[in-house]
């Protein structure tokens, strides 16, 4: 369960400077990516779209591995937040806090690897306009309340 939470969390890092092969800082991070809708593609097949708020909540869709249904996704504030000059997650049932290389590598997309592990990574394409509003909409409930990350894997 640890691994499919975080590839969600890789997922959504919908994260960040001009446009080189270098680790963005977290100021460049947060310009970058904050409030801004990505689509995503991992090394293991998982794939979707989502977006990072200011109060470091997460909104999005993941298919696991690229198999199944399409999840719809919605995680807490502080959920991504700044340590030190790093940017990291925190997720209920994770054993560890994984900090994350976010290293731009175009105008428009960035690539984000668990540090340590630079095979566990995303790449990551802004999107904008209606399909921002379509994936957002599809990520809430009509009920205000947020979706439980653990109902929606475990389905």
């Amino acid at each position: 369960m640890e691994v499919r939470k975080i590839g969600l969390l890789l997922g959504a890092m919908a994260l960040t400077g001009p446009a080189s092969a270098a680790e963005m800082t977290v100021d460049q991070a947060r310009t970058f990516v904050v409030g801004k809708t990505f689509a995503y593609s991992c090394f293991d097949g998982s794939r979707g779209a989502g977006r990072i708020n200011g109060d470091g909540s997460v909104q999005g869709s993941v298919q696991m591995q690229g198999k199944g249904m399409m999840r719809n996704a919605v995680l807490p504030a502080n959920t991504v937040r700044v340590k030190g000059d790093r940017v990291c997650a925190s997720v209920k049932g994770v054993f560890f806090e994984p900090c994350f290389n976010l290293v731009q590598t175009s105008e428009r997309s960035f690539r984000g690897a668990i540090s340590g592990f630079g095979f566990a990574y995303c790449d990551f394409t802004q999107h904008g306009g209606g399909r921002k509003r379509a994936i957002m909409r599809r990520a809430s409930r009509t009920d205000g309340k947020p979706l439980s990350l653990r109902s929606t894997l475990a389905q």
